[in-house]
């Protein structure tokens, strides 16, 4: 009689393992697809959240604090901080000034900053070293453009008022009036920040189509009608991002300022102090109170979310909407009259071809 013995278990475990493998693998690239972008952007929002987010929370938590530089943290005030710093004349003027200093660069830098770039999209010899020399003033520290320019614009002793004076003009206080500090200032921001523009700028001049030129070419405009009706119309987001970010920086303006003169405190009679100068004096100043001082940074940080609001909406609103479609007829037009050329006129039969 034969004895059938039973095949060992054995044979199935290989085949159970290899399947757990393929389903924890399965399951591991799932998680791969899902959690991968997740871990790639978290870099940006970790660091945000660092030097970001908690500073500007920790900030608020402040400002509702009497918080003095010696003393440290004391008793909750609520809005009192709000209240004492708008109490204060010394920081409506600051107000004032900011937004003077801010209009007197901001507008012509921009327009500076388009005509330049529209200059070195041309056909140029040398172009990268003109490009590398408009980015120069931005490699400039600061601290050395402001202690430049203040000697220029010395009251007694400046390069400015010689000049003026050899044209027969008379000398002008740089230091001591209102307008003309703000119109130096304005000076050595544009000097800083015209050339940084002009490069994004250009960048943008470059990834225009040439289509749209080659259209209007057809279609008789000069150079001048192709800057305003195709190179502008196209540099809208380009130009309400610069916008956007000189009214953040405008108005955040701090070291030319301070550096203009030898007490950094913005005049004699804070004729040029700014926001964030004056926001300065009070925490590290004579106040030395950190809960105004806080107050005062929310404040700005408040003030520049309403006016960036305001010009972005005002930028489009200048921008013509039907830009693109304007783009699109003149490149059509263009496709539609080069259609008609002596070229491929001569290959069409004639009438007296006809009558033949």
């Amino acid at each position: 009689m034969s004895v059938i013995t039973p095949r060992p278990p054995t044979a199935q475990r290989p085949r159970e393992a290899t399947a757990r493998r393929v389903g924890f693998r399965q399951r591991l690239g799932r998680w791969d697809v899902k959690v991968s972008p997740y871990l790639y952007i978290s870099p940006f929002f970790i660091l945000f959240a660092v030097v970001g987010a908690f500073p500007l929370l920790y900030t608020a938590y402040v400002s509702v604090h009497e918080w003095n530089l010696l003393g440290g943290q004391g008793d909750f005030v609520g809005l009192t901080n709000y209240g004492d710093v708008f109490a204060q004349p010394t920081f409506i003027k600051a107000i004032g000034n900011t937004f003077s200093i801010f209009a007197l660069s901001s507008v012509p830098q921009v327009i500076t900053a388009i005509a330049l770039a529209a200059v070195l999209n041309a056909n140029l010899r040398a172009k990268t070293f003109w490009r590398m020399g408009v980015l120069l003033p931005f490699i400039v520290a600061p601290v050395a453009v402001g202690l430049i320019f203040g000697r220029l614009f010395a009251d007694d002793s400046g390069l400015v008022n010689a000049l003026l004076t050899q044209v027969g003009m008379d000398p002008l206080g740089w230091h001591s009036d209102r307008l003309t500090s703000h119109v130096a200032i304005a000076t050595m921001v544009n000097f800083r920040w015209t050339g940084y523009n002009t490069l994004i700028f250009l960048a943008a001049m470059q990834a225009v189509p040439q289509e749209l030129y080659e259209a209007a070419i057809i279609d008789g405009a000069g150079r001048l009608r192709q800057f305003f009706s195709v190179t502008v119309p196209q540099l809208r987001p380009t130009i309400i991002f610069i916008i956007i970010t000189a009214t953040i920086g405008g108005l955040q303006i701090f070291d030319e300022p301070r550096m203009f003169d030898d007490q950094g405190l913005g005049g004699p009679s804070r004729n040029w102090m700014t926001v964030a100068m004056y926001m300065y004096d009070v925490g590290w100043g004579n106040q030395k109170n950190f809960g105004r001082a806080a107050a005062i940074a929310w404040l700005l940080f408040l003030i520049i979310i309403v006016v960036a609001l305001v010009n972005f909406l005002i930028s489009r609103r200048i921008a013509t909407s039907d830009s693109p479609r304007g783009a699109a007829r003149l490149l059509a037009r263009g496709s539609g009259e080069a259609g008609h050329t002596p070229a491929a006129d001569a290959g069409r039969p004639t009438s007296a071809s006809k009558e033949t």
